[in-house]
């Protein structure tokens, strides 16, 4: 199969996956208990039977709610995504002036663990059975296993509250005035702990998964015929050993990088960084439909598009591999 029919299935198949995705998240979303006009109401002060009335047909929850739902895919394949009642603007725009914060943080927090993670589990495959060996795995199980909020409490309480080297929240200093290069690198300070913090959990897991794929691959046949041949230990390492081991790291790298940015949501709010992950923590709190499925949705996307771009990644780590 060419290249070209091959990104159009893969893109049918991901619209239909996103339009299934929207479907059940609409039915879940109804479903959780809490009533956002009865919020509304509660904020403005009233409740007259007849103001709630008027706001349920206002934002269309007083259709049954398969109307709802028809009406709701109906203007997402529009690209409409709702109005925040709660926020008075649309809900597109709100995501739009989020995505860029959130891009941000995890393309960070993804580079980080990808590069370390590779790059310790390459060291340990390499040093299997040593001392180095030893504490690369102790240390990938420690960040493995510790809840990332409460990393992130202890960054701040650390670097922040008690060495004072980095700011500890929000994305850039208020009030500063800073431009061009004084805000790139005002930003990047804010930027470090968060995404260090997130990459810690992800760079445990692709240590653990390039060690165990690597010391798979030292054992296969081609490689010892690599070694009779007299090719030099880190040309084989490099070219033969850890190129053949990257193919289920990618295909890890790939389904994390779409859940990173939803799974954003902790380390965004400890940090308070302005991006999806705490906007749908706010619109959770604020039932806000809206904005909570247009948020869900997107993030969908992403994940989605991360899956497409792992597939091709795939032909360029190992040439072999055919497009079906």
């Amino acid at each position: 199969m060419n290249r070209t029919r091959y990104m159009l299935l893969r893109l049918l198949q991901g619209l239909l996956t996103l339009a299934l995705i929207a479907t059940i998240n609409f039915i879940l979303v109804r479903a959780a208990p809490g009533d956002p006009v009865s919020v509304l109401a509660g904020e403005s002060g009233a409740s007259d039977p007849q103001f709630v009335a008027q706001l349920r047909a206002q934002f269309g929850l007083d259709q049954p709610l398969g109307t709802q739902l028809v009406t709701y895919l109906g203007k997402v394949a529009r690209f409409d995504l709702g109005f925040s009642y709660r926020q008075q603007q649309p809900v597109l725009k709100l995501i739009l002036d989020r995505l860029p914060a959130t891009l941000l943080l995890t393309g960070t927090a993804f580079m980080l663990s990808l590069i370390f993670g590779i790059t310790l589990g390459a060291l340990s495959a390499r040093r299997a059975g040593t001392w180095v060996d030893s504490l690369i795995t102790l240390f990938a199980l420690i960040f493995y296993a510790t809840p990332l909020y409460w990393l992130a409490l202890m960054a701040v309480l650390v670097f922040t509250v008690q060495l004072d080297w980095l700011p500890g929240f929000g994305f850039m200093t208020v009030g500063a005035g800073l431009s061009g290069f004084a805000l790139a690198l005002d930003t990047a300070k804010h930027l470090l702990m968060p995404a260090l913090v997130l990459a810690l959990f992800y760079m445990a897991v692709y240590t653990r998964m390039t060690r165990a794929a690597m010391l798979e691959v030292i054992q296969m046949d081609f490689i010892k015929t690599a070694r009779a041949k007299g090719l030099k230990p880190h040309r084989i390492l490099r070219a033969h050993v850890l190129r053949n081991a990257l193919l289920p790291v990618v295909t890890l790298a790939g389904i994390q990088a779409g859940s990173m940015i939803g799974g954003a949501v902790l380390t965004e709010t400890v940090f308070a960084w302005p991006g999806i992950g705490r906007l749908m923590f706010d619109a959770l709190l604020q039932r806000d439909y809206s904005l909570l499925l247009g948020s869900f949705l997107i993030t969908a996307a992403m994940a989605v598009l991360f899956n497409l771009i792992t597939d091709l990644v795939y032909t360029i780590v190992d040439p072999r591999i055919e497009l079906t």
